[in-house]
Formats: structure tokens, sequence, C-alpha cells
């Protein structure tokens, strides 16, 4: 069983307006038992040095159930599962105290050489650190490829800040959903968070590079199309519903 469990506190940085827990706290959260379950596997940021690897991540599939306040203690699960040659699954449950889940979630990640930034293939070596697990959360194991919609209704645009740049020197994951929370219509925004979070990555993004956000709203669900000022280049796309 290669199950990794951390508590975490709900503080300021994880909430929303309404004193719950935001989306981008959830992730957070999940981005960090991440990033810990790497450190104890010997593949963690502090490892990079050693192995010239860092993990990527493509996807997000995110479902919240319910949202807790600041102050609230919650324990996360997650685990590794067996990888293709290039790219590999995690998945991830939140609970309460209580032991009910708060919400589920599933990403894909790929494994690059930290000085060449090609990809690297996820040996069998590799991923057997991390003693993986193949119960899923969702009924459907698999991330869907999100589609860019045809027509948009709200366009922001925005610079690449310092701010927002990670340890593998491009945008940090995260900034992407603030990105797509910048785009949304006011009525949208301004309403509950939505419980189901999409999230495909396409090509980085970096320093001084200036990004193009389009608001689609397609099928019953909020798409944000991040492209390049030029909007020849696509760097993701986020599905809220």
């Amino acid at each position: 069983m290669g199950i990794f469990e951390k508590n975490y506190t709900v503080n300021l940085t994880h909430l929303n307006s309404s004193n719950v827990i935001s989306n981008r706290g959830i992730l957070s959260i999940l981005e960090d038992v991440a990033c810990s379950h790497s450190d104890i596997s010997g593949f963690g940021i502090n490892d990079i040095e050693k192995t010239h690897l860092t993990w990527v991540l493509l996807s997000w599939k995110v479902k919240v159930f319910k949202r807790v306040k600041y102050g609230t203690t919650v324990n996360v699960h997650t685990w590794a599962k067996k990888a293709k040659r290039f790219s590999t699954t995690r998945d991830f449950e939140m609970l309460d105290k209580d032991g009910n889940v708060l919400c589920i979630a599933t990403t894909k990640w790929t494994l690059i050489n930290a000085d060449t930034s090609n990809l690297t293939p996820i040996t069998d070596e590799i991923i057997s650190v991390y003693h993986p697990d193949e119960r899923n959360v969702f009924e459907s194991p698999e991330i869907e490829k999100l589609t860019e919609p045809q027509n948009f209704s709200n366009e922001f645009t925005y610079k690449i800040q310092r701010r927002d740049i990670d340890v593998n020197k491009h945008v940090h994951n995260l900034n992407y959903l603030s990105f797509a929370y910048e785009t949304l219509p006011n009525n949208i925004y301004e309403a509950d968070e939505c419980n189901n979070i999409e999230i495909m990555y396409k090509k980085a993004t970096r320093l001084g590079e200036t990004i193009k956000c389009f608001y689609s709203y397609s099928d019953n669900a909020n798409f944000i199309t991040i492209k390049s000022e030029d909007e020849k280049s696509l760097h993701a796309i986020v599905k809220l519903y």
C-alpha cells in the first residue's frame, strides 16, 4: 500500500471571501502533499541537484463535496499509480476529522530533465519507490482532454510577473486558476465557487510573456482558454462547473 497521508490546518491563505476553503486553497494543499510524498521517495525538490529530474504537472481533475472553515484540520491521502513511458497519475482524498470525504482529485504528471527540460522516461525503478496503488477516486480514471471552445464572451490580458514564477522557472500551475478567475464574468466570479475543476496544461509560460485569457460558457460549464499574446500558442484550458 503506497498511500501517503498528511494533516493540514486550513489557514488564511486557503480561504475565499466566504470563510471557507477556496479552490486554490484546496489545490495548494493537494500540491503540497504530492511534493511531500516525493520528498520522502527521493525525487523531491531538494533532490533535483542529485537526480537532475523534476516532476511537471499536466492536468487536474477535482470534485469538491464540502468546504470547511478557517482553523479546520483536514487529513489528505495521496498515492501514485503505475506509469506509462512518459506520464503517470496520482490520486487524492481530503477528509475531515470524522473521515468524511471533503474532496477527491486525480492528476497527471510527466518527468523532465531539470537541466535540459527534455522529457525523461518514468522507469519501473523510479515509480517503484512510490509503491504505486491502483485504486481510483473517480469511476473513470482517465482525465478527459479539454477542447478549446470556438466562441468567447470575455477577455483578460496579463503580462507575467516575477511573483508568478516557480522553482521550474515558469508560471506556477496554481496561477493559471487565478488567471481564469480574473477572466470570469462578474456574476460568475461573485457566486459560490464551482465544485468541479479541470485544468489542462499545454505549454509553459515564462517571465515577461503576455497571455490572453478567453471566457466561454459551453455545455453547462465555464471554460477559460489561456493563449499567447499572438493567440497562436495554447498554454492551458480551465474548466469550472
